[in-house]
């Protein structure tokens, strides 16, 4: 009989802990959970004081076959989940599918897989907790009821197909209000001025920033004017003493933002790449909201600080979490062993350690002193107004020899901070240049996946192993999008004072341009306003966050799931029966833009199954309405009575070529040419409303010659048989299926032979990617 069963919840968990433990330990993945509710219906007895009808999922019934005939032949099963929630249900799950006993099986718990660790964890077992194990019920049993009772309404009320989850809806109400305080945003313009002069010397430069900015291009030539004979003098030079301070070592969250600043890795991707660091035993457990380090860690950081830098850069702190509630493990993150400088593994996994390394032990490390200095400059002419520079120098560099955090804030205005020459006070400075630059206050950012965990953290939203799901669950249902948005072009007008002269000169700029941003998609503006109006009090963020605070009280054993789960369900179901009942005069989602003045019938938008369209005329109308869909870019929100009647104006006949006609239209790929069983992107610059058929043959003439540009060499004994020039060179391409071509073969000179002997050599291809390429 086996002695010990380990059953962690990942192999690549398994496989390490197995190099640390002796012949008699067999270690085992569960994958995960092994039982859930089920798939289909509410699985949850309301009127039964809630119980959850568990049902172990089809996928997983071998391997909880395998995980009772192990436990059977072992005298002690060991319990080695996860710490967080999560990771007690699923050891709750275990121990109650596989009948285990107090007797015969033990809890044990890890935040790091190293071998001290896993070790300690064996010497100190426990019970399972089942006040965590009641708290991941209450959370997963009301979602369920969430989902359950809401998605038939939205499938009702507005289209099939559409769901709707408690925190998600959440997530989606704060990107759907920030798209609209972006919208109502006037920008204002104002004028900046920044002046250059000369020091004393006569060659030394000083730049400087003046302490108001002026609302129009009038009242910023005016100053102008007025520094033509002006005196310049030093008034002032304040020179302070300053510090900077680490921050503390990452959080779940703030490992999520920091690497989305620093390496541009998306939520769900830096907790993949961070749980394959923690499965290999590189870093300690990535779901925490604690920022507490272990004594060894301290220790381990301060010896390595010493040896690198010196005495002088060690300064020890014990941060203390501020997250009330924290619950998910007992330390921050951070390397398992930090005399670990790099991992040799994944460019991904190497890159994130690295991070982890860095802001561990800056976190420990002195602060950096600094010396600002500020120097206000007087105007003789002009007594309210003053210019100033900043400089900064670092005197001792402290933390900063190793990491500096990032920031999200997109309006921070520029700093003019430097290293500054030797100046004193009453110094008459000449002026060299002076410019005033026409600028525009700044918008609302839109969130990126960092900035909305920051934003949910804030309001006390959700927990550390739930941000990633909950932004991959809006963007996957088709609420919101991670994309860009173009700008609009503007013009900017600088007035530049040189020699007593004024010149203006002018640019254009792109202002409003995004990258890599949160977008509202049209059904999810539409599903938000629809539950915000419906079930404020559920879409209420203050009452979202009080719920994530019942769930810490139940974890603690302060509170009792069910009550829990009564209070809401007796506020929530009676309100879900009467929007079910109620009956609407516009489907939800739909706006009537005006009238077609061709026509004289309504023009409405509204979404449908295949995304939001413009109608003209109602079904009850003897013709039937006609209907065209938004064009890329076009929303439910914005459009307009213009622009949706110029969709109807598509496709259109552009002129003929050759005998045959060309046609402009919109898909939804974008505007594209339809010409002799052709399509021809239309690219920037060019509009299908306005495209002209002189503009439309060179496209036209571009895609033809790049079309014979594409084929190398074609065989008349197999027309299946070509080679062809792709994006990364040549290739033999067989029945739609792709072969490299070898180094130091000429394309052109292969015979059919030379090619098929190529083909037939290569590597057998998968049935998956024969199929991809059949397609």
């Amino acid at each position: 009989m086996q002695k010990n069963l380990v059953i962690v919840e990942s192999p690549a968990k398994a496989k390490t802990i197995e190099k640390f433990l002796g012949g008699d330990y067999k270690v085992l993945s569960s994958y995960g959970h092994i039982r859930d509710l089920k798939e289909k219906g509410l699985s949850v007895d309301v009127a039964n004081n809630f119980k959850p009808d568990y049902v172990i999922a089809s996928d997983k019934e071998a391997l909880v076959k395998t995980l009772k005939k192990a436990a059977k032949e072992s005298q002690m099963v060991w319990l080695a989940s996860d710490e967080d929630r999560e990771g007690e249900a699923i050891a709750w799950h275990l121990a109650t599918v596989l009948e285990l006993t107090k007797k015969d099986s033990k809890r044990i718990v890890f935040h790091e897989i190293t071998k001290n660790a896993i070790l300690h964890a064996i010497e100190n077992p426990r019970d399972i907790n089942l006040n965590l194990v009641d708290a991941q019920q209450a959370r997963r049993v009301l979602d369920r009821i969430v989902g359950f009772e809401l998605s038939p309404v939205l499938w009702k009320k507005i289209m099939p197909s559409l769901s709707a989850g408690r925190v998600q809806s959440v997530a989606v109400r704060l990107i759907v209000e920030r798209e609209r305080e972006i919208n109502q945003f006037n920008a204002e313009v104002y004028f900046k001025v920044v002046a250059e002069f000369i020091l004393s010397d006569g060659k030394t430069l000083l730049k400087a920033e003046l302490n108001k900015r002026f609302p129009s291009e009038t009242e910023a030539k005016a100053f102008l004017e007025s520094l033509k004979d002006a005196t310049f003098t030093i008034e002032d030079i304040n020179t302070r003493p300053g510090k900077k301070s680490p921050t503390p070592p990452f959080t779940t969250s703030t490992l999520q933002q920091e690497a989305a600043r620093k390496i541009g890795f998306s939520v769900a991707q830096t907790m993949s790449v961070a749980q394959k660091l923690y499965e290999a035993g590189f870093i300690t457990y990535m779901r925490t909201d604690s920022l507490n380090l272990s004594t060894l860690a301290l220790n381990a950081a301060r010896k390595e600080i010493e040896n690198d830098f010196g005495d002088n850069y060690v300064k020890i702190r014990q941060y203390h979490t501020k997250t009330k509630g924290a619950q998910e493990a007992h330390e921050a993150i951070r390397p398992t062993y930090i005399d670990r400088k790099a991992v040799k593994t994944s460019v991904p996994e190497q890159k994130l350690y690295e991070l982890i390394w860095k802001r561990t032990v800056a976190s420990q490390m002195a602060d950096a002193e600094l010396e600002r200095t500020t120097v206000t400059i007087g105007i003789s002419n002009r007594q309210n107004e003053k210019f100033i520079v900043n400089g900064e120098v670092i005197k001792f560099d402290g933390f900063l020899r190793v990491y500096m955090e990032d920031s999200d804030d997109e309006n921070q205005d520029e700093q003019m901070e430097a290293l500054l020459p030797p100046m004193k006070v009453k110094e008459i400075l000449n002026l060299s240049e002076a410019t005033a630059a026409e600028k525009l206050t700044q918008r609302p950012a839109r969130y990126t996946e960092a900035s909305l965990v920051h934003k949910l953290e804030e309001l006390g939203i959700g927990r550390p192993s739930t941000y990633a799901p909950t932004i991959s669950t809006i963007q996957h249902r088709g609420y919101v999008t991670k994309g860009n948005k173009e700008g609009e072009s503007k013009l900017f007008i600088t007035l530049t004072l040189k020699n007593k002269h004024i010149a203006k000169t002018t640019k254009t700029e792109t202002v409003g341009a995004d990258k890599g941003k949160l977008l509202p998609t049209d059904s999810g503006i539409i599903v938000n306003d629809f539950l915000t109006e419906n079930f404020p009090q559920v879409l209420e963020y203050t009452f979202t966050a009080n719920l994530e605070k019942e769930f810490d009280k139940i974890a603690i054993g302060e509170m009792c799931w069910t009550d829990t789960l009564h209070k809401f369900y007796d506020l929530f179901h009676p309100v879900v029966q009467t929007v079910s009942a109620s009956k609407y005069e516009l489907k939800v989602g739909e706006k009537i833009l005006g009238t077609d003045p061709k026509t004289g019938k309504p023009v409405s938008v509204k979404i449908g199954r295949f995304g939001p369209f413009v109608q003209i005329g109602s079904a009850e109308d003897e013709a039937k309405p006609l209907f065209a869909s938004l064009a890329k870019g076009q929303s439910i929100e914005t459009i307009s009575l213009e622009e949706a009647l110029r969709l109807f104006q598509l496709p259109r006949k552009v002129g003929e070529s050759e005998g045959k006609p060309i046609e402009a239209a919109v898909g939804r790929f974008g505007p594209y040419l339809k010409y002799d069983n052709m399509f021809i992107s239309i690219p920037k610059g060019y509009d299908p409303y306005h495209i002209t058929l002189e503009e439309a043959e060179k496209l036209i003439t571009e895609k033809k010659e790049k079309e014979a540009n594409k084929y190398i060499k074609l065989f008349p004994e197999d027309a299946g048989l070509q080679i062809l020039n792709g994006r990364f060179g040549p290739y033999i391409s067989y029945n739609r299926v792709n072969f490299r071509v070898p180094k130091g073969v000429v394309p052109t000179e292969l015979s059919f032979e030379e090619t098929m002997k190529i083909i037939n050599a290569a590597p057998a291809k998968s049935s998956k990617t024969a199929k991809r390429k059949k397609k």
